[in-house]
């Protein structure tokens, strides 16, 4: 029997044998893709590919890539666990085809796959195709020789493939595996039937057509190939088992599971459904969070955090109480790592983040189970039999509590629920997600693809040369529209042919500096390329006027380049430190490198503490002393990958790629610009480190000459303060110590004795209580205490009253502070809270409480007298 990882590389090698680069696997989050929110499918990294905006130096591809699908058909979180074949994550393996080989050459490669190296019975083998793709239905028949009745064809929802409403589109072929039993007593049903009995193991596209938004097709120049075979399916059947589940893919997490739980997988369906659950769940965590996704509340974090909160239930389902998932991720983590080394760096930080997760939501989910009691008593009051769609959905949204455990416990009582209502609120929040995780597009106007088809290119020589680099004015563009010229205080974007200023990409701004011809000076404030080759400097014009064709030259801010090129290679440096410091866990979140600064954000769990930030900084200098010349040059992509180059998750690399080494500790694959040798950092220090999301930090950082002042005005200061305590420099802190615990016990020993006068006092409050309807009541004014002062003196005077009601109310700073008591005797006939909410608006302020003591605050102290 092959193993799942034999029967991945299996496959990856035979596409190589013929012709087919194997390309690796991008991340799980698709880069800049507004239609995606997680990688769905084998195709999506080559999807500029396939539209003809990116070219590549081969023209076959052979991937197994990660996947990502938590809806759509048959892919709601509902349906994994109870299917044998679905699952949140999975792997799919591919070849593709960029204008080369098509119909004939895909098919062919498919059988020869299936039959001779996987060695399927080519009896059971059944294909479908579209039913007016007359081509690939004779290929099958005459070609490969299946026989009629083994060639289905169906219709566009099950055999014709687009990759949305309009672009690159085409009919499709797919191949079955027949059992010949259908588990639903089926004796005559075809493909698309979902009875059991077909297993349907790869699916061809035949990209031909190019659709338009009226519908029309025409046919492509370069027609392409991209198929999709799920490695669960192709090695279950390999495996000869029936279910996704029974293979090593799942097995090894489900034995794990039910060694620790102390449960049995087979014995009953219930249980069963739960093990598989956990099994793929902490599958698709251990995937998700080793590309750098964190549990959240939107986005990819929402879903990350709502499939491992519902593994966290099905453990419980099953009678486990303590943490489980961390274990099983850690495992899949193990058994995966040679194929993914990614989860094998990640496996530690995965099992920090799910552990952390599952602490959280144990309480949460105790807390959900109380609310649910709630909400059941309020239908049984209003005698409703069916519970409240939208309230079943804000104790799913909120505490994460699942709607299939809602309704067991529903059915134990006899009730139903609003699954309509629950379903409809489900949609609002998907809307909700969808709307957060596209304004991660980049913005595009439509005079960036008028230039764009224009056909203009830049050559960037500011690697080398940033000075006075002569060069022609390609294009001019004023308020959105290409123009012939650009006069004295005009505002515009300029192409060139030639221009030394870096673009702003990969976290690190655009360059700044000047355009000069002839006759005019423009301003250069920023460069940015919003496609690939279009360099656009945003300019303010000083004198002249500036024409298109003119020859100009263009200079770059030098000082500010050289401190953005010592804040980049200190970016580089401190990514590495913290690696080695915090754990080969971090990635990089989002960066930026400007003049003045540095902000970079990585992946992390937990604050920093003051050790390790010290110990990065230590490290990041030390780099910088010993003075390290960098290396930079061009590589394979997959070359530098394999001597252990960084990349960046959910970036796209070209083929050739721009290696920045610092020798001995950092290797980044980059595009911007850096210093020569470490030493020209000069320093490198920490200025804030916090949280910007759950499981993301950010470092911000100073280098350069700002650092060095930073370190000089530091010493002033602390001069400074030496001179005021009347110590040494190196005895501030120990001073400042003496004088905090001083002031401290003095402000103690004031608040002691302002209380014991207020008690001395309270003889005299007590002549002031009144009688009202039969109340003792006391409201007075007090000063010169605190808020927890004014709350002892009111419970010594209730406990003197023994019977009544006490409000003191103390002006203080321009604020006012008010304290309400009641006798428990008396609180059936009024209670402090309602009492407090009442005069609080008086001193324009607000409170609340119990029925025995209440609190507020006031901006208003002329009004506290009325209040009292």
């Amino acid at each position: 029997m092959k193993t799942s990882a034999e029967i991945r590389e299996t496959f990856l090698q035979f596409f190589e044998s013929h012709g087919h680069r194997r390309v690796r696997s991008s991340s799980l989050v698709p880069r800049n893709d507004p239609t995606l929110l997680f990688t769905n499918a084998g195709m999506n990294q080559f999807k500029d590919v396939f539209l003809g905006r990116e070219e590549r130096d081969y023209k076959r591809a052979a991937t197994s890539q990660k996947c990502m699908r938590v809806s759509g058909k048959h892919n709601d979180l509902e349906t994994v666990g109870r299917s044998r074949r679905h699952h949140t994550f999975f792997e799919m393996l591919g070849n593709f085809s960029f204008g080369d080989y098509f119909k004939k050459g895909a098919i062919d490669l498919a059988w020869e796959l299936c039959t001779e190296v996987y060695a399927l019975d080519k009896e059971s083998l059944r294909a479908s195709v579209y039913r007016e793709d007359d081509e690939a239905y004779d290929l099958w028949k005459n070609r490969i020789g299946l026989s009629a009745d083994r060639i289905y064809r169906l219709g566009k929802k099950e055999n014709f493939w687009a990759m949305g409403d309009t672009g690159p589109c085409g009919p499709c072929s797919e191949v079955h595996f027949d059992s010949g039993v259908s588990p639903q007593g089926h004796s005559d049903c075809a493909p698309d039937c979902d009875c059991g009995r077909y297993l349907e193991i790869w699916n061809l596209v035949f990209m031909q057509f190019d659709r338009d938004q009226s519908g029309v097709t025409t046919p492509l120049p370069s027609p392409s190939i991209d198929t999709g075979m799920g490695l669960e399916r192709i090695t279950s059947l390999l495996q000869g088992v029936s279910s996704n589940y029974d293979t090593d893919l799942f097995r090894p997490v489900i034995d794990e599971a039910c060694r620790l739980i102390g449960a049995e997988y087979g014995s009953q369906e219930k249980s069963d459904v739960s093990l598989r659950i956990l099994a793929d769940h902490s599958r698709a965590c251990a995937f998700l969070i080793s590309d750098g996704v964190v549990p959240g509340n939107e986005g990819r974090g929402y879903v990350l955090r709502k499939i491992l909160r519902r593994a966290i239930r099905h453990a419980k389902m099953l009678g486990y109480e303590d943490p489980i998932v961390y274990t099983l991720t850690s495992l899949l983590a193990d058994h995966m790592k040679e194929a993914y080394p990614e989860l094998g760096k990640s496996r530690d930080y995965a099992a920090e983040v799910v552990l952390n997760e599952e602490k959280k939501f144990s309480a949460t989910l105790h807390y959900g189970l109380q609310r649910l009691e709630e909400i059941f008593e309020q239908s049984a009051k209003k005698d409703e039999k069916a519970i409240d769609g939208k309230k079943l959905f804000t104790l799913y949204d909120t505490y994460g509590f699942p709607l299939d455990l809602v309704r067991e416990i529903a059915d134990e009582r006899n009730l139903s629920i609003d699954e309509k209502g629950f379903y409809a609120e489900m949609e609002k929040q998907r809307n909700r997600a969808r709307a957060a995780w596209k304004g991660a597009e980049q913005s595009v106007t439509p005079i960036y693809g008028e230039l764009a088809e224009k056909g203009l290119q830049t050559t960037f020589t500011g690697y080398d040369d940033i000075s006075e680099v002569e060069g022609r004015v390609l294009a001019l563009v004023r308020n959105d529209r290409i123009v012939d010229e650009l006069s004295q205080d005009h505002e515009g974007l300029v192409v060139l042919d030639r221009s030394p200023f870096y673009s702003e990409a990969g976290g690190q701004v655009g360059d700044r500096g000047r355009i000069e011809s002839d006759d005019a000076l423009a301003e250069v404030e920023d460069t940015f390329s919003p496609r690939a080759g279009l360099r656009l400097h945003r300019v303010k014009m000083q004198q002249g006027v500036l024409k298109t064709g003119d020859r100009v030259a263009s200079s770059v801010l030098d000082t500010e380049r050289i401190n953005t090129a010592r804040n980049h290679t200190a970016t580089h440096l401190l990514h590495a430190a913290l690696r080695e410091v915090l754990g080969e866990h971090v990635k990089q979140a989002g960066s930026l490198v400007a003049p003045d600064r540095l902000r970079f954000d990585f992946t992390h769990y937990k604050a920093l503490t003051h050790d390790e930030l010290r110990h990065i900084e230590q490290l990041v200098n030390e780099k910088v002393a010993q003075n390290i010349g960098l290396r930079i040059d061009i590589r394979d992509f997959d070359e530098a990958l394999s001597e252990g180059a960084m990349a960046l998750f959910g970036e796209k690399y070209d083929d050739r790629v721009r290696v920045v080494t610092v020798p001995g500790f950092s290797m980044e694959l980059c595009g911007g610009t850096h210093v020569g040798r470490t030493g020209d950092i000069a320093v490198f220090k920490i200025t804030d480190e916090g949280s910007i999301s759950a499981g993301v930090r950010r470092v911000e950082a100073i280098t350069g000459p700002r650092a060095v002042n930073r370190f000089l005005d530091a010493e002033d200061r602390l001069s400074r303060v030496a001179a005021t305590l009347r110590v040494g420099s190196e005895e501030v802190d120990g001073a400042a110590e003496r004088l905090t615990r001083q002031l401290k016990e003095s402000q103690k020993r004031i608040e002691q004795l302002q209380l014991e006068l207020a008690h001395k006092d309270s003889g005299k409050a007590l002549a002031e209580v009144r009688d009202i309807k039969g109340i003792r009541v006391l409201s007075r004014k007090v000063e010169n205490l605190d808020r927890t002062a004014l709350r002892s003196l009111a419970v010594e005077l209730r406990n003197q009253l023994k019977s009544g009601v006490v409000v003191l109310g103390m002006p203080a700073n321009g604020k006012v502070s008010l304290v309400a008591m009641v006798t428990p005797d008396l609180t059936d006939r009024i209670q402090a809270n309602n009492l407090i909410q009442q005069i609080a608006p008086v001193v324009k302020g607000g409170g609340g409480g119990k029925p025995e003591m209440a609190e507020a605050g006031g901006k208003d102290p002329s009004k506290l007298d009325s209040a009292l």
